[in-house]
Formats: structure tokens, C-alpha cells, sequence
């Protein structure tokens, strides 16, 4: 049997139409040579789900969105009825979640199925429970609006804090910032200039400053190699304050000090004129005295050495001298 060109034609476009269609329903979300095993959810909103997106168990595709209508409830609230069709042969426990998520950055939408803890597995016409996966418009308002808060309070800190500065910082502040970093530029100049004089010092004077480091290292070694003798040196010192610290040097400056305060209490009485040597000093009555009985004397001793026979009486033979009459006063006639 011949088969004509005729004939070739009509198949050709016959199976062209007929892969158009099952290419426009499978992309649609229906599949035309897939067993019927149909599952729902409800959803208040979807978020970017669409027709054809891919129903997920563990990241494997295992359905698709085959249809999504609104419908209103009995509440009077609308909301948003997904028909899911699986293509895999998979079992899916009761009261299991039918999580809207992000497959990608770009936005996609998928459908993730996260199994109850339930025996029973679901059928087909069952309806699972749906929920929601935070937006990425949401979850980065969430993140940002705190920082947005932020941000704000520190703009308002920075306006308050120029404001604050804006006061401090008039024109008799500025002037006075001015003439500070003058005299800082001063300081620095005049300390570069000791810095200049200091290194021509080091060098007019290097041969004198090595001569003392010498010296110094010459005094090192000296101390170095003399280190037992003053360790003697210190050992006897130590020796000789535990002999001061044993010996009674407590006591004797005790006493002294005790004597100390005594004199001090004697001298005080002879300053107030109290016993025998503060009447001494400060009784005007004995120096009186002592100074008359002194006159007296003397005239007592010019007198014994004029008229000697007023006092003693020498007899040889037993015979009484006579009293040597008094010179008599001269008349002087005018």
C-alpha cells in the first residue's frame, strides 16, 4: 500500500496540532496522559502563585498548579481556591501543609508540601493546609524597618548635635581655635628648632659624650667586678641594723626623751618664778641685797685698812691701847 504525500501532510499537522495542545495545557498546568489525582488549598492570598507553578516534596518536583480561582466564603471574605495535580505516585499524610514559597531569587513561586505527623495519607479531592511563606518585600521591610528607626534617631542625634556645635562654635570660638593652632604651630616650630640645636650639640660634642659613656662603662665594670665587696658592704649594713634593732636603743631613747620632758617641766617652773632658782631669777630682792652686803664689804675692808685699831687690839704687855681719838675738823676762817 502506497502512502501518499497527501496523507503524510494531514498526519504531520495532525500531530503538530495535537502536540500544540498537550504543550499548551501541560504548560497550563494539565496534564493530558497524567492519572487524575487531584488535591486543594486555600490560601487568603497567593502572593505571586501562578498556574503551572511546581508542587515540591523535599525540593522534588512531584505536581503542579493546575487551576486557581476566587471564591467567596461564608463569611463574605474571598479568598483564593488552588487546585493541585500530581504527576508522581507519592502518598501524603492528612492535615499536611501546602506551603507557598520562593524557588529562586527572581521571585518564582512553588508549592512545598510539609508532612503531618498523621497515619493517614490523603485522596484525591482531599484539600491540604495552606500557609504562607514571608514575602521577600516583607521579610526585607521586617529587617529594615528597625533600621529605618534607627537611622532616624540618628539623624535626629546628628541635628542635635550640630546644633550643639553650630552654639559652641561662634566666632569667638573659632578666633580662639585659630590663635590655638597658631601657638601649636609655634610650639612645633620651636621644638624643631631645639630638635636642629640638639643635633648640632650631639655633634660639636660627640667626642666629650663618648669620653662619658667610657667612663660610664669603665664605672659598669668596675661595679661589676667589685660586686662581692659591696655585697659585704651590704651584708654589714644589714648586720649592723639587726645589732641596732637587738640592742636597747628603744629604751635609752626613751629615757631620754623622758628626761627631756622633765627638763622641760623644770624649765618651765624657773620660768614662772617656782623653787629656789626661779626665784633666783626673777626676785629682784636678792641681787638687791647681795649688791648692798657688796657695798657694805667694801666699805667695811677701806675702813678696816684706814683705822686697822678699831678692830684689832694688839697688847704686848697686857696693857689696853687707848682709843686713837678722832681727827677733829679743821675751822677754815674765810
Amino acid at each position: 500500500m502506497k502512502i501518499t504525500k497527501e496523507f503524510k501532510i494531514g498526519l504531520v499537522v495532525t500531530s503538530s496540532i495535537g502536540l500544540f495542545i498537550w504543550g499548551f495545557n501541560f504548560l497550563k498546568g494539565k496534564d493530558l496522559f497524567s492519572h487524575k489525582f487531584e488535591l486543594y488549598a486555600v490560601y487568603p492570598k497567593i502572593d505571586g502563585l501562578i498556574e503551572a507553578n511546581p508542587m515540591l516534596i523535599n525540593g522534588f518536583k512531584v505536581g503542579q498548579i493546575n487551576k486557581i480561582s476566587l471564591f467567596q466564603q461564608s463569611n463574605g471574605q474571598y479568598a483564593v481556591l488552588v487546585k493541585f495535580l500530581l504527576s508522581e505516585d507519592v502518598n501524603i499524610p492528612k492535615h499536611s501543609i501546602a506551603k507557598s514559597i520562593s524557588s529562586d531569587l527572581l521571585g518564582s513561586k512553588a508549592v512545598e508540601i510539609i508532612y503531618s505527623k498523621e497515619t493517614e495519607f490523603v485522596k484525591s479531592g482531599d484539600t491540604l493546609y495552606a500557609e504562607n511563606e514571608e514575602g521577600l518585600k516583607s521579610a526585607v521591610s521586617k529587617q529594615l524597618t528597625p533600621l529605618q528607626h534607627k537611622a532616624e534617631g540618628l539623624i535626629s542625634s546628628i541635628d542635635s548635635v550640630m546644633t550643639v556645635v553650630q552654639f559652641v562654635l561662634n566666632d569667638k570660638t573659632r578666633d580662639n581655635l585659630n590663635k590655638s593652632f597658631e601657638s601649636i604651630k609655634k610650639a612645633i616650630e620651636s621644638l624643631e628648632k631645639t630638635a636642629y640645636k640638639l643635633d648640632d650639640l650631639v655633634a660639636t660634642e660627640k667626642i666629650k659624650i663618648s669620653a662619658i659613656l667610657t667612663k660610664l662603662n669603665s664605672l659598669a665594670t668596675m661595679l661589676d667586678n667589685d660586686k662581692e665587696k659591696i655585697s659585704n658592704i651590704i651584708n654589714n649594713f644589714s648586720s649592723l641594723s639587726d645589732s641596732l634593732s637587738k640592742s636597747e636603743l628603744k629604751s635609752a631613747i626613751a629615757n631620754a626623751d623622758k628626761t627631756l620632758k622633765e627638763l622641760s617641766i623644770t624649765m618651765t617652773q624657773i620660768n614662772s618664778g617656782k623653787g629656789t632658782i626661779g626665784k633666783l631669777m626673777k626676785n629682784d630682792s636678792l641681787y638687791n641685797h647681795l649688791n648692798a652686803s657688796s657695798a657694805d664689804l667694801d666699805k667695811l675692808l677701806i675702813d678696816l685698812k684706814a683705822n686697822p685699831g678699831r678692830y684689832i687690839h694688839v697688847s704686848v704687855f697686857g696693857k689696853k691701847d687707848k682709843p686713837t681719838p678722832e681727827p677733829k675738823a679743821k675751822t677754815i676762817k674765810p
